[in-house]
């Protein structure tokens, strides 16, 4: 099935880089924008580019192209990025500390810092697996964990954890929509749920800021 068959709004692009670069270079660029995305903290400035859509559109690749691109290889990559960036924002973020960040805050890094450390010190273990799947979080929230001096294992754990279940559940996804009509159907479910989901607790944390 020609590639521009599984194209769609949010991954168009990042699918067009298969035809251009060819796959040696898309397994480079997959694993490396993963990884500066919170080790780098490039995520804070292009989240699209460096979140979602880039292992989704990851998975759809390897479904479109089994024969250039091998699905175990990917999701396995994927993973690791994800895990050794977040391991690397959490040690820049214990050895360098707060002074790292403020040279790099803008508006919009400067209310993601307050939001991920309100998250942080809610949540604790939990805050760094869920943030994730916020790109925010997933940007600032490893860094903050090394400022706070988070104990070492319990962030390995929560990284691993986090890593696999959206670096290697997402690209999953991105695979199985492609090559399984029925789940396509049920990825568009789960991203309803997921988005109302969203929304509810967007609008609960406004009101609480609201009160207090």
């Amino acid at each position: 099935m020609p590639t521009v068959l599984i194209r769609s709004s949010a991954t168009e692009t990042i699918v067009g880089w298969f035809d251009i670069v060819g796959p040696i270079m898309f397994y480079v660029a997959v694993f490396g924008l993963v990884f500066a995305g919170t080790g780098l903290f490039i995520g804070a400035f292009i989240p699209f580019i460096t979140g979602d859509s880039l292992i989704f559109a990851g998975g759809l690749i390897a479904a479109a192209h089994p024969e250039s691109i091998n699905i175990y290889f990917m999701v396995v990559g994927v993973g690791v990025a994800a895990w050794l960036g977040d391991q690397v924002g959490y040690t820049l973020g214990r050895h360098y500390g707060r002074p790292y960040l403020d040279k790099r805050e803008g508006p919009w890094l400067t209310k993601a810092i307050a939001r991920s450390e309100q998250f942080y010190l809610r949540y604790g273990w939990w805050s760094i697996v869920v943030a994730r799947f916020i790109p925010w979080g997933r940007v600032i929230m490893p860094a903050l964990a090394g400022i706070g001096k988070m104990n070492y294992y319990k962030f390995f754990s929560a990284n691993l954890t986090g890593a696999m279940l959206w670096g290697c559940g997402l690209t999953l996804a991105g695979y199985f929509t492609y090559t399984i009509p029925w789940v396509r159907s049920m990825v568009y479910v789960i991203a309803i749920v997921v988005i109302t989901l969203s929304l509810i607790a967007g609008v609960r944390t406004w009101r609480a800021n609201r009160v207090s």
